[in-house]
């Protein structure tokens, strides 16, 4: 009889497998024991200060963005403070159920929301907080602090909204804040890496104009305030956990810089109104004779209020897609023919190469034949004999025809190039575009052609390859005016620490002075005295052709120009321009100074296919002179009223004269 049960050799054949699982239970075993060990005694410290944070929230507090300022101490851009919903997505159990809320509560569409924090979700990770709507009402504040009572994830944060008083008027100038994108931020960070500089996502940055370009003057530095939260998110009342003094309390914001600029807000707002009453497209600016600029336009144009608080897609297309290009500064960075503003410069050009002096008569029939060719007059029976000052006020085609051909391309580029055209005027606004002076050089090396004799003509009345813009042109004008001196234009006039320390000052600088006997370029004075008499013309003559903008009080000096965007035939050269079809009529120019004799103001005016500078351009310039006179000259207004008052009666005010045109132009 065997010593063993029945069931003693199955439990033997099991011995080795149960001593392996003993073995792999010990294992087992010994590995959460020295994992319980690092975890508690060799990273226990670190641990604890990583859980610890993780009820720690630090928000970030926007530091204030510096306050923009006119001459005269007129706010320009400023801040607000405001309120904006943040949903936290980590914290939110049920996301369609609380954007259903939050849309009732906020009256969006709950799809808007949903689609807020999957665009963050892409772009940002899981775990930032989404805003979901910046400038909250009151009645949106009531609404949300009851949700938050029901819904997880949500926070309201006091912030600081950029706030522009003066809406669309000179938006392309001041520009706009928005947050930073995700393909800025290393862009960004790695150009000012040097300056100890770091942008996070979420920070609002200046995107064009003055923001942009004095970003990093006017944004400050951001703050931090630390909160502890419970297990839902939401802020704890006290330090529950002791943890809050060992973080550093709240660290406060620091505002920017401010800025005082050389604009002045009530010739900016009379260019504004002026510019808009007529519906006009294009730009305007005034600027002092040492290069202060004191007003800018541009029309049509945009509220930047609505991206400081988030634009609509909506919104953003129509503005991209507008023909009249709402978004582009285009004092600057539209260019076009100059047309018949061009002439007095070519005047300079003749008169400064002793093609003619003042006092050479030129005959100036309604048509002139070159190479076979007609090139017409914009009067058909032509003006007659004439002298340069002459043919500056009736804006004579042939007689500048005659000067074109007398001088050729290069000698017109000396003239025009020294006056600034074809250069950028180094104004420190971000966009400037240079236009365009030909010479033979230029044509040879871009199109790898002669220049043609005929060419010559075109350009000497502003148009064939000549580009310009009003900035541009206003400065060519100073120049005139002040017998010589090209000035840098410039609109900061002082920078200025949060409690109005001065920081720096800006002076004005003179570029060139075409007058210097030692320049590499000098005209003679009297030259200059040829030129501004034909200019005073224009406004002031019998025959000008902006008198309408005469002022009783102030002689301005300018010229009228009429820059054709399309050719006609020449059966269709003196047609109506008003009866073409918006896109074919021409622009209208206006450039010129004040006083006629000692300028203090210089302005620059183009109003798109606007038929004439006449009627298009130069009442602007009126209204922005006399808006002007008002404030800094008024012992001109009163001298006036003294001179024109008759004994017992209110002082006379002579009606203006009828608006003449400059007709139609000869283009190529």
């Amino acid at each position: 009889m065997s010593d063993f049960l029945p069931g003693d050799t199955d439990a033997r054949e099991y011995q080795p497998r149960y001593r392996l699982l003993y073995i792999m239970v010990g294992i087992t075993f010994a590995i959460f024991t020295i994992r319980l060990w690092i975890l508690q005694v060799v990273n226990g410290q670190e641990l604890r200060q990583f859980s610890e944070q993780n009820s720690i929230r630090e928000t970030k507090i926007p530091a204030p963005r510096g306050i923009v300022y006119d001459r005269n101490g007129e706010v320009l851009v400023e801040n607000l403070p405001g309120f904006e919903v943040n949903l936290s997505p980590q914290y939110v159990s049920n996301l369609e159920e609380t954007a259903e809320a939050l849309g009732a509560a906020l009256n969006m569409p709950p799809s808007n929301v949903m689609q807020l924090v999957s665009r963050s979700r892409r772009i940002n990770g899981p775990f930032r907080p989404v805003r979901i709507k910046d400038n909250l009402s009151r009645d949106d504040i009531f609404n949300l602090e009851i949700l938050k009572q029901d819904y997880t994830g949500i926070d309201i944060k006091e912030t600081v909204l950029r706030s522009y008083p003066l809406k669309e008027n000179g938006a392309q100038f001041f520009g706009y804040v928005a947050e930073i994108s995700k393909r800025q931020l290393p862009v960004l960070n790695e150009r000012f890496a040097n300056r100890g500089i770091k942008f996070q996502q979420g920070d609002l940055i200046g995107t064009i104009g003055l923001e942009q370009v004095y970003d990093l003057e006017l944004r400050g530095k951001d703050g931090i305030s630390v909160a502890q939260l419970d297990a839902h998110g939401r802020e704890a009342i006290g330090d529950p956990m002791g943890l809050l003094g060992s973080m550093g309390g709240i660290t406060p914001a620091s505002p920017g810089n401010n800025i005082i600029l050389t604009i002045d807000k009530d010739i900016q707002e009379a260019a504004w109104r002026a510019f808009v009453e007529g519906n006009r497209i294009g730009g305007a600016i005034a600027m002092k004779t040492n290069g202060e600029i004191l007003a800018w336009v541009s029309a049509p144009s945009f509220d930047p209020n609505e991206f400081s608080t988030g634009i609509s897609p909506d919104l953003w297309r129509r503005l991209v897609n507008d023909p009249d290009k709402p978004l582009r500064n285009k004092p600057i960075q539209d260019h076009n023919s100059p047309g018949s503003t061009f002439k007095p410069l070519i005047a300079m050009a003749a008169l400064a190469e002793n093609v003619i002096t003042p006092n050479t008569v030129v005959a100036c029939p309604g048509v002139l034949r070159f190479a076979g060719r007609p090139y017409h007059d914009h009067l058909r029976g032509g003006h007659g004999n004439l002298v340069v000052s002459e043919a500056i006020e009736r804006s004579s085609n042939v007689f500048f025809y005659k000067m074109g051909i007398a001088l050729g391309i290069d000698k017109m580029f000396r003239t025009c190039d020294a006056f600034g055209i074809g250069r950028r005027t180094g104004i420190e606004l971000s966009g400037e575009r240079a236009g365009l002076m030909p010479s033979n050089d230029w044509k040879k090396t871009t199109m790898g052609e002669e220049w043609q004799p005929g060419e010559n003509l075109s350009v000497a009345i502003g148009q064939g390859f000549v580009l310009s813009n009003p900035l541009q042109m206003a400065v060519a004008y100073n120049a005139i005016g002040t017998e010589g001196k090209v000035v840098k234009p410039f609109v900061v006039k002082r920078v200025l620490s949060p409690d109005n320390t001065l920081i720096r000052e800006s002076e004005p600088q003179i570029l060139r002075d075409l007058a210097d006997p030692n320049g590499e370029f000098h005209i003679n004075k009297s030259t200059f005295k040829s030129v501004k008499e034909g200019l005073r013309l224009v406004v002031n003559g019998e025959r000008g052709t902006a008198r309408a903008s005469r002022l009783n009080y102030i002689e301005i000096a300018g010229k009228t120009g009429t820059s054709q965007v399309m050719n006609f035939s020449a059966d269709q050269i003196y047609a109506s321009c008003e009866s073409r079809p918006k896109h074919q009529r021409h622009h209208g120019w206006f450039i010129g100074y004040a006083p006629a004799d000692n300028p203090e103001i210089a302005f620059g005016i183009l109003a798109e296919h606007a038929c004439h500078g006449s009627s298009g351009a130069a009442p602007v310039a009126k209204a922005m002179v006399a808006a002007y006179v008002q404030k800094y000259r008024p012992e001109w207004l009163e001298r006036d009223l003294r001179k024109n008052k008759k004994p017992g009666q209110p002082a006379a005010q002579p009606a203006n004269p009828a608006p003449i045109t400059d007709g139609p132009i000869e283009g190529e």
